[in-house]
């Protein structure tokens, strides 16, 4: 399988792996704790999808030009996904917080119903944990390329 043997797609996972490690390690500096959840979770810094698709816009322009349709593809397709995660996402989370407020605040007014777990909170990212994020993902493209320059 092509995929498998791809550099650009290895360099990606690779900065996703980096990111998300980095993340468990940070809450484990501030809460003195391994929250093994965290791994798997989303929000938080630093923004693994910034840096995921950076990594992969900055492979893509290192081994195919900066100056090609295919990089153009990858550098766009990087900036709709840190907007979403600082934009949208992160609203969501802000409204999950104010839901989960109302819904703790109501419960203690009816004392009645079905209790459920409260919905995520944690889906975006501030502006800061995107470009850390993007900052990860390209310091691991350039790092994998002059490793691997003909990869």
């Amino acid at each position: 399988m092509e995929l498998l043997a791809n550099a650009v797609f290895w360099t990606a996972v690779l900065a996703n792996l980096t990111a998300q490690t980095l993340k468990l390690l940070l809450y484990y500096l501030l809460e003195g704790r391994f929250q093994w959840h965290r791994f798997l979770d989303t929000g938080g810094m630093p923004s693994t999808h910034s840096a995921t698709v950076s990594a992969l816009a900055v492979s893509v322009g290192l081994r195919e030009g900066f100056d090609t349709s295919l990089f153009a593809v990858a550098a766009v397709f990087a900036l709709i996904v840190m907007y979403d995660a600082a934009g949208i996402r992160r609203a969501a989370g802000l409204h999950a917080q104010l839901l989960n407020q109302l819904m703790e605040e109501l419960g203690q007014v009816i004392r009645l119903g079905p209790q459920r777990g409260p919905l995520k909170e944690l889906l975006g990212h501030t502006y800061l944990e995107v470009a850390v994020g993007a900052l990860i993902g390209g310091l691991v493209a350039l790092g994998v390329y002059r490793l691997f320059p003909a990869a």
